[in-house]
């Protein structure tokens, strides 16, 4: 591993390429916060999908590409003379030794879910922090990421069940809700249930520590696998998906399932 001098002379080469491409690539002399929004969204995506599959070589990859968003913005913020990458390093190392006084301070907490509670009162009380515990949820947060955040939220804030195991009984009232709008065929308020089912199994992914947006994808990733078995399996006998049975289809979804156990 490299030495902090060393740190510091990689991130310093970084700063000045980036200078350079500014000032003599027109693609990147072009760009703007708006223009770049996207593809930093996705280059996150990206780099959750290397951090998905434990891939170290991606993940460093991928993380190289946030960091250029990441000192791009900054450099923005330099040409229109509102901040540099100075004060982004600042500002957040200011915001870090403030919501941990445990370690920079003389506050004592001894446990992760001793601090997480502490860090939700901080944030209210710090200069232009959130005016409420919800606040801090970002709108744009995938659906499920944001259910799963405010849930989180709520329980620092002291509001969650006082058994994980009564969670369960709320899953099954909302099931059952669900299944009377669904017999009625009432569209939106089907949608409304099928939302209150979703959050409430989130909730207990939550209380059971398992990570919702996690679990939902490995079982995507399980689902291309076996359907694209069937899709290759399909072709091997010369027959087209849409012209196989059902019956024919489950039959090659249990082999693949066999293989992938």
């Amino acid at each position: 591993m490299h030495t902090k001098e060393q740190k510091m002379e990689a991130f310093g080469r970084l700063l000045d390429i980036l200078d350079e491409l500014r000032m003599k690539c027109p693609w990147d002399a072009k760009q703007t916060n708006e223009s770049l929004r996207t593809n930093t969204i996705e280059e996150v995506y990206e780099l959750c999908e290397a951090i998905i599959k434990n891939d170290s070589e991606e993940i460093k990859k991928e993380i190289g590409d946030v960091l250029l968003h990441v000192v791009f913005y900054a450099k923005i913020g330099e040409e229109k003379g509102t901040y540099d990458i100075a004060d982004v390093c600042h500002a957040l190392c200011d915001k870090l030794v403030f919501r941990h006084p445990h370690v920079f301070g003389d506050n004592t907490l001894e446990t992760a879910g001793e601090v997480e509670k502490s860090w939700e009162q901080i944030k209210l009380k710090e200069k232009g922090g959130n005016k409420t515990i919800l606040e801090g949820v970002p709108s744009s947060l995938p659906s499920i990421a944001k259910a799963h955040r405010i849930q989180d939220k709520a329980r620092n804030a002291g509001f969650d069940w006082e058994k994980k195991e009564d969670v369960w009984d709320k899953v099954f009232e909302e099931l059952t809700e669900l299944k009377t709008e669904v017999s009625a065929m009432e569209e939106d308020r089907m949608e409304a249930e099928f939302g209150d089912m979703l959050f409430s199994l989130i909730n207990a992914a939550r209380l059971y520590k398992v990570n919702p947006d996690n679990a939902l994808e490995r079982t995507n990733q399980k689902f291309i696998h076996r359907f694209n078995y069937i899709e290759q399996e399909a072709k091997k006998q010369g027959k087209n998906l849409k012209d196989m049975t059902l019956g024919e289809m489950d039959a090659l979804w249990e082999q693949a399932k066999k293989l992938q156990a």
